[in-house]
């Protein structure tokens, strides 16, 4: 429906109420006759029909004449269309000049991602970027109202902090008064831990910041991360948590965004197919040699790269998690298996079409003892991490948690190739502005 600054208006597309509109010009087209006019306002393109025989001559060439990205307000009557955006548009009667718009730079030609990056702050304006970013902002929403749904407490956990959660070599650190060195989180998963022993099911959901020297498509700087801590559960339950939460997420944002995803040429349902599906939980090992028998040189030991990633989810056919990684090359926290004590509990989910990892979670280890040796064997002081230990000293308990990063799950619902525009800035290691 198109909106009105007046919310007591008749909405109906068989209404004769003046409706109005403020926005910006998108574009313009037609003939010396009639003029369509794309003006976007609330993120959304609407039409608006302006016809040189009912305005007359002069208010027709103002039109005609309307630089891109000129703000207006524009008063006329809403009219049934069903070619037009959501089928309606505003048959217009008069327009006022709001502000003035002098050789827009982004014209409708082709142009380069550098050029587009450099004026990300006019490209946010663009008919594709509208679309990801309410895809966005609704999967944002769909991941808030799942955990709320499901007994979750919100915790803010801290952005600068005192303490590693992952590797030291991906750190922005900064200096911190007469304290030392203070680091941009990479996680908030050990102070969220604290929490879940305060709330039982607690989730946070910010930024975060990886100082990986990485060019890829899948690689930023600076992203979002949801993370989910739950007291007295398991592994197989934290898998169980992952799949029903990536599932019901994914789904209810396809459904709120479908016409989104038309603008974007995506086509949702080879999605929806795959989530139809339960995610196949396969062993490292046995990812290792099936990966071997594709040809593969790899061993035992090493981690599984985006390519491999993509030939384990091709041979599956929809969305895997590899569980119990190497202990080796697993993060200090996570528990050792019981079953195998070279490897921990632990599961990637591997989104296929090469969008790769986009969850990594575990059980963590409640034993105070195994956590500060494998803190040694890291070469981390206990000492800095004593709040930490604190848990496994009084009350520890079974617990496991994830965290799952928001830009890759927009590019794979949106079906993108590059990371870079599932965020509205995004922060590369070649790029920090605008």
């Amino acid at each position: 429906m198109i909106p009105s600054l007046d919310p007591s208006q008749s909405k109906s597309p068989n209404s004769t109420s003046t409706h109005s509109l403020q926005g910006w010009v998108q574009g313009l087209r037609g003939n010396n006759h009639v003029q369509f006019l794309q003006l976007r306002t609330e993120g959304k393109i609407y039409q608006v029909v302006a016809e040189k025989e009912f305005l007359g001559e002069e208010i027709f060439k103002q039109v005609k004449g309307l630089p891109q990205e000129t703000s207006l307000t524009v008063f006329g009557i809403a009219q049934a269309n069903e070619k037009a955006p959501g089928g309606e548009e505003l048959f217009l009667h008069s327009f006022t000049l709001v502000g003035e718009s002098h050789q827009y730079p982004i014209t409708p030609k082709e142009h380069g991602p550098d050029f587009l990056h450099n004026h990300r702050h006019l490209w946010l304006r663009s008919k594709r970027q509208l679309a990801i970013q309410r895809v966005r902002s609704e999967l944002s929403f769909a991941i808030r109202e799942f955990f709320r749904n499901d007994g979750y407490t919100l915790i803010d956990t801290p952005i600068l902090t005192g303490s590693i959660g992952e590797s030291a070599g991906t750190l922005f650190s900064t200096e911190y008064f007469d304290l030392g060195q203070a680091y941009l989180a990479q996680t908030g998963q050990l102070y969220l831990e604290t929490a879940a022993f305060a709330h039982s099911k607690v989730y946070c959901f910010g930024p975060t910041f990886r100082a990986e020297k990485s060019k890829t498509r899948r690689h930023l700087t600076e992203f979002w991360m949801l993370e989910a801590e739950t007291a007295f559960l398991g592994q197989e339950g934290n898998l169980d948590l992952q799949e029903r939460f990536v599932k019901a997420v994914l789904r209810t944002t396809i459904e709120r965004t479908g016409e989104d995803l038309k603008a974007l040429d995506r086509d949702p349902a080879p999605l929806l197919e795959q989530l139809g599906k339960p995610f196949p939980r396969v062993d490292y090992g046995e990812a290792i040699r099936i990966l071997q028998t594709a040809g593969e040189g790899i061993t035992w030991g090493e981690d599984i790269n985006s390519d491999r990633e993509q030939i384990l989810t091709t041979h599956f056919g929809t969305a895997i998690f590899i569980q119990n990684f190497p202990r080796a090359i697993k993060a200090f926290y996570m528990k050792q298996n019981p079953d195998d004590p070279n490897t921990v509990l632990s599961a990637d989910l591997i989104a296929p079409d090469g969008i790769g990892e986009i969850i990594g979670g575990s059980e963590r280890e409640e034993s105070y003892e195994k956590i500060v040796e494998r803190l040694k064997e890291e070469g981390l002081p206990p000492e800095d991490y004593s709040w930490y230990l604190d848990l496994r000293k009084y009350g520890s308990v079974p617990h496991a948690g994830f965290g799952m990063g928001l830009e890759r799950v927009i590019a794979w619902v949106c079906g993108l190739s590059h990371i870079r525009e599932c965020i509205p800035y995004p922060r590369m290691i070649y790029r920090l502005s605008p």
